[in-house]
């Protein structure tokens, strides 16, 4: 395995909440360009370890790295500058606008008329239906109303928008959830593309099936614990499942 120094590396990550031990000395790191599947069921301390990341919680204890700089995030928008993304199961899109002002809300481009700025409507039109034809996704107008799109429409805006803007770490926080299978392909085809567009990704699942069909790597987490690192291939699905429904090592001892 390629010991490189990582994109962002999170060492010794404790976090309590009131006599709740939410993690308890977790590792986690995440490569250039690389899809990491963060596994475990209900409460293993995924979504803490990620809001952690993101900078929603501080840690109790424990370090962060991004590029071997050792890095405290305040809040999610210092997380977002520095270049980490979280695309929520809710998505934050705003349904009643169009797909090109959900794609630019809060950063919107404009342009001078005399001595005002006015917002550049085509360049939000023009940029945002490239970017989310450049992750393979189709759309008739980004002037149609969210409200009208599909789940994995959804998806895709969210995730173009993040690209967009320079995400080098895409959070995908249970992506799949409440979508058709038909749309669950659409997403993990999206987050293929994310990665070939030189995104990281972290993809939040309890899904080993979902997330066999794109990740490099799996991260095992059971009741705050990391129980488990697998490279994509050296495990079956069933296998990596196993570990997760039983709490084990994956080297075969009891978390």
């Amino acid at each position: 395995m390629d010991r490189e120094e990582p994109l962002v590396r999170m060492g010794n990550i404790h976090k309590s909440f009131g006599v709740v031990k939410a993690l308890r000395g977790v590792d986690f790191e995440v490569r250039e360009n690389e899809v990491v599947a963060l596994l475990g069921d209900n409460g293993a301390g995924k979504s803490t370890l990620i809001k952690i990341l993101s900078g929603v919680f501080p840690p109790d204890q424990g370090s962060i790295y991004l590029r071997g700089k050792r890095i405290e995030f305040a809040s999610p928008e210092e997380a977002r500058i520095a270049g980490i993304e979280t695309v929520h199961q809710d998505l934050s899109l705003v349904e009643k606008m169009s797909i090109a002002r959900n794609f630019f809300l809060g950063k919107e481009p404009t342009r001078r008329i005399g001595p005002l700025a006015v917002l550049d409507v085509k360049k939000m039109n023009q940029d945002s239906q490239l970017a989310v034809s450049d992750i393979g996704m189709r759309i008739r107008s980004t002037e149609e109303l969210v409200s009208c799109l599909s789940g994995g429409q959804r998806q895709a805006i969210a995730i173009g928008r993040a690209v967009y803007f320079g995400a080098k770490i895409l959070i995908m926080d249970e992506p799949l959830r409440n979508l058709s299978i038909r749309e669950q392909r659409v997403v993990l085809n999206l987050i293929a593309e994310a990665k070939k567009k030189g995104s990281s990704v972290i993809f939040i699942t309890h899904n080993v099936y979902h997330a066999c069909s794109v990740a490099d790597r799996f991260v095992l987490l059971d009741n705050g614990v990391k129980i488990g690192e697998v490279i994509a291939g050296e495990k079956t699905p069933e296998e990596i499942a196993e570990c997760i429904a039983t709490g084990c090592m994956v080297g075969g001892e009891k978390g």
